[in-house]
């Protein structure tokens, strides 16, 4: 056999490993963008009458 046609089992779990942990990485920040929007824009509460003291 020639060297071309080894498989380096470690590396290609290593890769295999990382996308699977960048995968639910990004599911992780989906999930946060959507509960905690980083847009910027705030609603803003309507004034109301103020208060009397």
């Amino acid at each position: 056999m020639s060297q071309d046609n080894l498989i380096d089992f470690d590396a290609e779990r290593a890769k295999r490993v990382h996308d699977l942990k960048e995968k639910r990485l990004n599911e992780m920040r989906n999930a946060f963008e959507q509960a905690l929007p980083l847009n910027g824009t705030k609603k803003k509460k309507p004034k109301g009458k103020p208060k009397k003291r």
